[in-house]
């Protein structure tokens, strides 16, 4: 039997009906159906649900196969497959992506009836590995499972994905876009950076990659050779369902303003047309500006449904934009952490970096040896000194500009003779942003290139030159680190004539006509140029860079970076000429950059949203964080500890951190150790508790710096801690502190904990999250348990009165002002599951966890209590980080935490069939 899923029974409501007629190009087997739950023939049955949830969501696809008559069992199959593949892409480990947290999951993957991906992914396979090709596939599902639901009636979201300088973000948000077009969006917005250059090439790329590969489905509004002129009759484009619509736009004001005009004209139709806003370059132009930001806000104000999506590799200005204005583009909804390959040469790679708090020095960059100093005394030859002496400029052919040249050509022809002959070789010449300088390097380059070929074709001096540059570069730079055959000079001297004469020398500016070409086959360029290669545009073939243009600004620096990205066949080739202060200025970025993912990935795998956390970004004495408009909004970060808790909540599980347990245990016993030597134990504390008071600092510091927090622990910045402990102290402050052990009521007979003095506690019984039961580091979620931090206070309350962080403060300031408080959880390393009884009556293992299962016996967990400073002036650490003000952009945080501590202990404490 088989029934039309257009045929709908009189009896439905209008809105069943309607939801069946939206589906009528499926039709659904009940035959087919019966009696298969369990046998593979469901994925068929999957196939059209899947089907189904294109025009609605998931649970009015479900109402729809009830109204046909679907038998239960099988819907529920359906759903819990549907929740699996979802859950699946929200927990993927990477990329990691914070927020959606609450919202329901929808999307479950590429189904067999997609197009758009399917074409791109053959595509990719032409020039990339299955391996890479899958990373794109994994990545852009995590994208496209932020977005919202299509058929959701109304939204209007805000994210922002952050990748790497040159590190594919394009065919990031070109399969996203493909994924969302597959699963019902319908018009796709790209603001693609303020040059035309850069707008074309992302019209051309996705003309390539999306339109031409399966061009019935899509229309272009806007083209390679014009940016976006209104058609007529707006209304008519978004009449047909299942035609997408493609606007690739220059973020430029008179063409915004037209769009926005544009959109107006079709509001009746618009309701029904989901939208993805892509914006390329998200923090330029986008962020406070006067003109370009209210405009970008006007599309948006004009479309019902849409969800605006930001690609940056340098989201300084994103994150410290104001989180409090809903209608700016704080990425409030979600932030994605786009990995790199392991191919990829980013900052850190080129440039090295300093140790992060924690990080073991042996373990961290040291740069490639691939970056060659501009003396000073070249500067004023290469560069005007101020913009006075702009129009007389004429720059010099310096020894550093020379040799880079000639690199160039040498690397050029190396790499012909490995066999990249069909590919595109360029370099970079950055002096200064005035078009004018850059005009001036055509005649000295134009020179150097008639002498080169001139001397190779008679045999000068030129050619040993040459020969004395590759030997020293190459033995400065191995091949056989990448696993390449070292060529020889004579091999590279056969290819030189003909790379040398062939070579183009392009001034690349807004008010030339000459421009970049790739698409006309292999070219060797040498392209002058500022603005219009600084940011966005892809250098095909990169390999050597010579950058003395003069900027302090960490986004605009980094996005200068053209030679950031992969080098595939040439890894040992590539060199980056600047002065030495620029060199240490990337080797700061490369620090600051690597901190800021670092703290996107600690926050990520806390579960909180965007509007919970704030990236702190590290500043420079002499360099902007991003320009002054931008960063209006911005706080001095929290690096101050005034009412922090900080506390353990990762431990290592594997066989071999039983050191790292045994360290921790020995400094948390000296720590104690000392408070019993030197403090004052009080007796008057609940059993199974221990509090000394009068703990002088210098035990506090030993104990600071001995103590391994695992890195993920957010907020336990040892240097950070220290040093603000110290700056405390300086003014009166944290001079004495407290030291507490908290145990746990046990059966007789279980473990007992040793402590100064003939005390003795019972451990504490700490579960990890399920989610994390196969991983390394076990997440405990939080270790204090509600009260805790009262240990050293009166709490003259009742014990069903509610306490919260905030009243302990106000009680520390009050009874304890300007004294710390270290509490000690010794743990049991098995922490069983503990049972509690459910609804209805029966006993069951406490949802959501798993064994804790650390190596050794006991495992010490520690939790430091800062009090708010009495004098209102906190001295902390705080003027070398920037964030978001979040303030005012969130309500207090819950207790939801502390109630499930609460709940474990308590079923531990009744002992009901439990440890």
């Amino acid at each position: 039997m088989v029934r039309d899923v257009s045929v709908a029974p009189s009896s439905l409501s209008a809105g069943r009906q309607r939801r069946i007629e939206s589906g009528t190009r499926f039709r659904i087997d009940l035959e087919s159906l019966r009696g298969i739950v369990g046998d593979p023939r469901l994925e068929a049955a999957w196939n059209r649900f899947q089907n189904l949830t294109d025009g609605m969501l998931p649970h009015e696809a479900t109402q729809t196969m009830r109204d046909l008559f679907v038998p239960e069992e099988v819907i529920e199959q359906l759903l819990q497959r549907h929740e699996t593949e979802a859950t699946r892409i929200a927990r993927l480990e990477e990329p990691l992506a914070i927020g959606r947290e609450n919202e329901q999951r929808w999307y479950t993957g590429v189904r067999t009836s997609d197009k758009n991906w399917p074409a791109f992914e053959q595509r990719l396979l032409r020039s990339l590995s299955r391996e890479e090709v899958e990373k794109i596939d994994t990545a852009s599902d995590v994208v496209a499972a932020m977005l919202d639901h299509p058929a959701t009636p109304a939204f209007r979201s805000r994210g922002l994905v952050v990748g790497h300088v040159q590190s594919g973000k394009t065919s990031n948000f070109t399969a996203v876009a493909c994924k969302a077009a597959d699963r019902g969006y319908r018009m796709f917005i790209v603001l693609s950076g303020v040059t035309n250059s850069l707008r074309r090439q992302t019209q051309t790329r996705l003309i390539r990659d999306v339109v031409d590969l399966n061009p019935p489905l899509w229309h272009q509004i806007t083209k390679p050779e014009h940016d976006f002129v209104p058609p007529p009759n707006a209304q008519s484009f978004f009449a047909s369902k299942d035609q997408r619509l493609l606007l690739v736009v220059k973020k430029n004001g008179p063409v915004l303003r037209k769009l926005r005009d544009w959109l107006e004209k079709a509001q009746e139709q618009l309701g029904n047309c989901p939208t993805l806003i892509i914006d390329d370059e998200a923090d330029q132009a986008t962020p406070a500006t006067r003109k370009i930001n209210p405009l970008i806000r006007d599309v948006i104000g004009r479309l019902p449904k849409v969800c605006y999506l930001g690609y940056t590799a340098t989201p300084f200005a994103n994150l410290l934009m104001d989180p409090t204005d809903e209608q700016d583009f704080y990425p409030r909804d979600f932030i994605v952490s786009l990995p790199r390959g392991k191919d990829y040469q980013g900052p850190e790679t080129l440039f090295g970096r300093n140790p992060l708090d924690g990080e073991d020095p042996a373990d961290v960059p040291g740069g490639l040896d691939m970056i060659r100093s501009i003396p000073p005394e070249e500067l004023d030859d290469l560069r005007p000194v101020n913009r006075a002496a702009l129009a007389d400029f004429t720059p010099y052919e310096t020894p550093s500009l020379r040799r880079a040249v000639l690199w160039f050509w040498l690397a050029t022809a190396a790499r012909h003779e490995r066999g990249q002959a069909d590919q595109h070789s360029s370099m970079l010449v950055h002096a200064h942003s005035d078009t004018t300088v850059h005009d001036a390097y055509r005649p000295i380059l134009e020179s150097l290139k008639a002498e080169i070929a001139h001397g190779l074709r008679d045999g000068t001096g030129v050619v040993e030159e040459l020969r004395s540059l590759w030997e020293s570069e190459v033995e400065r730079v191995d091949p056989l680190e990448w696993d390449r055959e070292v060529t020889s000079f004579e091999a590279v001297l056969d290819r030189l004539e003909n790379i040398v004469s062939t070579t183009r020398i392009v001034m690349d500016h807004y008010r030339s006509t000459e421009r970049l070409d790739y698409e006309s086959g292999p070219v060797n360029v040498i392209a002058v140029g500022g603005n219009t290669l600084s940011r966005g545009l892809t250098l095909e073939g990169l390999v050597v860079s010579f950058f003395v243009r003069s900027s302090s600004v960490y986004d605009t620096l980094l996005q200068m970076g053209r030679w950031f990205g992969y080098r595939v066949g040439y890894e040992d080739l590539p060199r980056i000429y600047m002065p030495d202060e620029t060199s240490h200025w990337f080797a700061h970025l490369a620090t600051v950059e690597a901190e800021m993912r670092q703290e996107i990935d600690r926050y990520l795998t806390e579960h909180l949203t965007p509007l919970q956390m704030a990236v702190r970004i590290r500043t420079h004495p002499k360099m902007r964080v991003t320009a002054p408009a931008k960063s209006k909004n911005a706080v001095r970060a929290a690096a101050g500890y005034g009412g922090a808790l900080v506390e353990s909540r990762y431990f290592p599980c594997g066989p071999d951190q039983i050191d790292w347990h045994d360290s921790n245990a020995a400094a948390a016993r000296a720590l104690l150790t000392a408070a019993h030597r030197e403090g004052r134990i009080d007796q008057a504390v609940a059993s199974e508790r221990a509090l000394w008071r009068e703990v002088p600092l210098d035990p506090v510091l030993d104990f600071i710096d001995a103590y391994k927090f695992h890195p993920k622990t957010v907020d336990a910045a040892r240097d950070l801690m220290r040093e603000y402990i110290e700056r405390r102290n300086k003014s009166g402050a944290l001079s004495i502190w407290n030291v507490g052990v908290i145990g746990s009521a046990q059966a007789p007979g279980t473990k007992i904990v040793e402590l100064p003095g003939d005390q003795f506690v019972h451990p504490v019984n700490r579960t990890r999250l399920s989610t994390s039961a196969n991983k390394p580091e076990a997440d405990i979620k939080t270790l204090t348990g509600s009260r805790d931090e009262a240990l050293d206070l009166r709490l003259e309350i009742g014990p069903d009165e509610q306490v919260n962080r905030s009243l302990l403060q106000r009680l520390r300031v009050q009874q304890q002002p300007e004294r710390g408080l270290i509490l000690f959880y010794p743990i049991d390393s098995k922490s069983p599951v503990p049972v509690r009884r459910k609804k209805g009556g029966e006993l069951g293992p406490l949802e959501g966890r798993a064994p804790l299962d650390a190596p050794g016996e006991i495992v010490w967990g520690a939790a430091l209590v800062f009090p708010e400073p009495t004098n209102g002036t906190d001295l902390a650490v705080e003027y070398d980080y920037v964030q978001a003000d979040l303030s005012r952009a969130f309500p207090a945080a819950s207790e939801d935490d502390e109630e499930d501590l609460s709940v474990l202990e308590q079923d531990l404490d009744s002992n009901e069939g439990g440890a």
